[in-house]
């Protein structure tokens, strides 16, 4: 009984566009991306690419025999989720991020929700999302040959310039389908075979250039904008994600209409978050309006004219017309029949007040209430205890220092930073904060720094760093770490942190493997080499800011 067909009354249409080959299409024009990333990541890249794509088909192969569902591993659907995945992902991550992430991507957002048809989000973009919340750090670390280096919009964001060449080509830090150029033969391919359509990826780019030129911080500046839609995963979003045919709208009005808000959104996390791209994030709320969209843009019907009617019909369409008044005149009587009945007491029908969303929105607002009058009751004490905990950690790194205070040039200096990315060479560290030691005459005896990293394995790492006027470093003072137990934890112990303490260096080298032999080299905590190399950079970067702006 499954097999039978259904006829429906016509017209038909008939489309050499099927599935199979649309997925097929999709796949061929990502190879080109594909064999450049191998070719420019190396081996590592491929071995990501082949585990996304397996793990993909495996787990749609596993859930089609575990449901008793027919075999779809043939329509290519999986294998285009594991290849765009894998094309969204460093190309040194562990190879076990695009198992999980394939796992994800085929049976939660996928087939839980029905199938290729009924996913109402991009499978491929759910799993990099879950990729990003679950594992930070490793997606988005695009270490190359052991190097770290920021990507082209993060070092753009933090005031450095990039190579538009390099991006173009793909020769740049990012994920494996980093070419726009190859991206965009792909996308022009799909465009040719009618595998998409234009509106999506126009309104897209065009809503995003205006809202970058229009609110941009480099003004009108064409070189910015093309900068903006060559990196991150624009090009890729907007011809191989956002164009998904299941979870986008089916108009071409509706995808004019979603396209923008797609450029909308990701122009807005741009400028606006600490995101360097938020293309995915763009995309997955922008699919959560494809059914408003669909239903109020709907397309017009075909065969619409005016009729040639016989008498006969026209005879039939009379006494229809005056039954339905019948009707008409039968259900107002009832009607004011029954709106006196109500009047009077004795029932009432028609609109029920939803009490269940009543006493759910009441309970909402008022456990809102109990949070935000708890937070307004605690929030002086909490800052107290911030404030208090931030000057303990200064005192521990000016141990010679009577008090601590601040000096206003020393302040002017931080606040000049504008709170960026402090430097090129030291990963995400911020300094946030300068303050003094002073003697008990006031005298200056001592400066000490708070500094962010928000390279460690779990998180943000702000530590505070001591140096007395002579440039030795007095020491290091952690004021949030929330790294592994057992592992980057370690960090935090006192003996590691000795080996910053009553020291003269001009920077820190990390020595991974252990055994370090002279003041400027830092055995890392075992097991944590992300952790160490996050609180090595921060002091590196203390250390630069404390010799351009305390000596001399």
């Amino acid at each position: 009984m499954s097999k039978l067909f259904n006829v429906s009354s016509s017209p038909h249409f008939r489309s050499e566009h099927t599935v199979g080959k649309e997925m097929w299409n999709v796949v061929l024009a990502l190879m080109p991306a594909t064999f450049f990333g191998v070719y420019h990541f190396g081996l590592h890249a491929l071995l990501v690419i082949l585990t996304s794509v397996v793990s993909a088909t495996f787990f749609e192969f596993l859930y089609d025999y575990i449901a008793h569902k027919p075999n779809t591993l043939w329509d290519g659907s999986a294998i285009v989720t594991g290849l765009l995945l894998a094309l969204c992902l460093s190309p040194k991550v562990p190879l076990f991020i695009p198992f999980i992430g394939s796992m994800f991507a085929i049976i939660i957002a996928k087939n839980f929700f029905g199938g290729l048809g009924k996913n109402f989000m991009n499978p491929a973009l759910a799993g990099r999302v879950f990729l990003i919340i679950s594992f930070g750090k490793l997606m988005t670390d695009y270490a190359v040959d052991g190097m770290s280096s920021a990507t082209p919009l993060a070092t753009l964001n933090g005031g450095g310039t990039v190579d538009m060449m390099k991006m173009f080509l793909g020769f740049a830090t990012g994920h494996i389908g980093v070419s726009i150029l190859c991206l965009l033969i792909g996308g022009i391919f799909l465009l040719a075979t009618g595998t998409i359509t234009w509106q999506i990826p126009v309104s897209s780019a065009a809503v995003f250039a205006i809202m970058m030129l229009a609110f941009g911080p480099a003004g009108f500046d064409l070189k910015y904008l093309v900068v903006q839609l060559v990196g991150g995963g624009f090009i890729l979003g907007i011809f191989f994600m956002a164009t998904d045919p299941v979870s986008s709208p089916m108009t071409n009005e509706g995808q004019l209409i979603f396209g923008a808000l797609v450029g909308f959104l990701a122009a807005l996390f741009r400028l606006k978050s600490s995101m360097t791209d938020g293309m995915s994030y763009a995309i997955i709320i922008a699919n959560l309006f494809t059914p408003i969209i669909d239903k109020y843009v709907v397309v017009h019907p075909w065969g619409v004219g005016k009729p040639v009617v016989s008498a006969e019909a026209k005879a039939q369409a009379k006494a229809r017309a005056e039954e339905q008044k019948k009707a008409e005149k039968e259900a107002l009587a009832a009607e004011k029949a029954e709106a006196a009945k109500a009047k009077a007491g004795e029932t009432k029908k028609g609109f029920t007040f939803p009490v269940s969303a009543a006493i759910l929105c009441c309970i909402t607002l008022i456990a809102g209430a109990a949070l935000a009058g708890v937070n307004m009751m605690t929030a002086d004490t909490i800052k107290a205890n911030q404030e208090a905990a931030a000057l303990a950690a200064y005192e521990a790194v000016q141990p010679q220092a009577d008090h601590i205070g601040y000096d206003d040039a020393l302040s002017a200096a931080v606040e000049a930073l504008g709170g960026e990315v402090y430097g090129t060479s030291y990963g995400r560290v911020y300094i946030n904060e300068g303050c003094v030691g002073l003697d008990a005459s006031g005298n200056i005896v001592g400066y000490a720094f708070n500094v962010s990293s928000m390279d460690g394995y779990d998180g943000e790492i702000a530590l505070s760093i001591g140096f007395d006027t002579e440039g030795t470093l007095l020491g290091i003072s952690f004021t949030t770490i929330n790294e592994t137990a057992g592992m980057g934890m370690l960090a935090d112990t006192d003996a590691w942190k000795a080996q910053f303490s009553n020291v003269k260096v001009d920077s820190f080298t990390l020595i991974k493997a252990g055994g370090s032999t002279a003041d400027d080299e830092i055995d890392s905590v075992s097991g944590a080499s992300t952790t160490s190399g996050a609180v090595v950079n921060a002091v590196n970067a203390a250390i630069d800011f404390y010799q351009k702006n305390c000596i001399g």
